[in-house]
This record gives C-alpha cells, structure tokens and sequence, in this order.
C-alpha cells in the first residue's frame, strides 16, 4: 500500500475524499455510460429476437417505416391487426413509428409466436442503432425474453399433465 495512514480516523477522512459512483444505485450521480452504437458494413443494426419455439432475425436501417417479414410485407405475413401491432410496439414506445425499416426472416412456431420474435428482435435492434433508447424500451419489458415455452408431454399421460381418462369397469 503507498498510503501511509496512521489512524483509522485516516481511514474515515479517505473515505469522504473519495468520489461516489452512485450510477447502479440510482443516487442521483452521473448516469451509467452509453453503450456504443453497433452498425454493420451496410449501415444496419442485427439481432435476433425469441418467443416460444420462434426466432427471428432482424436488420434495422433508416427508412420509410418499411417492414418485411420473410420477403413479404407484415400486413400480408401477419393478417391479423393485433399481430402488426405487437411489432410495432418498441416504435411507439420508443416514438419512432415511420422512421426505420425493418427485414427479417423468421422460422419455428407459430404466427403470435413469430409476432413476438419479430418484437424481441426489432426492441435488441433498435437499442443497438440507438443506444439512447435502451431505458424506455427495456422499461416496457421489450428487451427481456419471454421464458414461456410449451411444457413436453410424459409418458404415461395424455398430454402434459392430463391424465388419460379413468374408468372405474
């Protein structure tokens, strides 16, 4: 040690002339640092997104609010308005609607399933365009994925849990 303290009352005077990083707990100090902006060769932010049995990958750009979902427009991949809404949701929370275009391909699962990675992957994309917008998407829960997956059948029941039905003759 090249502090040459004598007391502990030395200590305790160190201690005050030391700074405070009070940046994890929220104490009012400088904010955590930014990430750094993650942009490929084509000027794209890349991530992938999961729910269920889906998973999506996802390239974000400047645009016209564009999205594609495996070569075809979202209205005509996912029909249903409630699933065009679920991706759109890290826009509006991010207020952002129109301003980026969106192209992935999504596989496994079903179209709710997919709608969910589509939403994962696009939330992990645009905080990497923009680090800025990381606390109000991950505020909304955007950017945590959905651990719910369907439970496997056993052995010896009709399904995972339900027992076959009993007859008593």
């Amino acid at each position: 040690m090249s502090d040459n303290r004598q007391s502990l009352s030395d200590l305790g005077n160190m201690d005050a002339d030391a700074p405070v990083n009070t940046a994890h707990t929220g104490g009012g100090g400088p904010p955590a640092p930014l990430r750094e902006q993650e942009i490929d060769a084509q000027g794209r932010a890349y991530a992938t997104g999961k729910r269920k049995n889906a998973i999506a990958r996802v390239w974000l750009k400047p645009g016209t609010g564009k999205i594609t979902v495996n070569g075809r427009d979202q209205t005509v991949y996912f029909a249903r308005p409630s699933l065009r809404l679920v991706i759109n949701q890290p826009f509006d929370v991010a207020e952002r609607r129109d301003q980026y275009d969106v192209v992935c391909t999504v596989v496994g699962g079903g179209l709710s399933g997919q709608a969910g990675a589509v939403k994962h992957g696009i939330a992990q994309a645009l905080t990497k365009y923009e680090p800025v917008l990381r606390t109000p998407v991950k505020q909304a829960g955007f950017l945590t994925r959905d651990p719910r997956v369907v439970e496997r059948k056993k052995y010896g029941k009709a399904k995972a849990r339900r027992s076959f039905q009993f007859s008593k003759r």
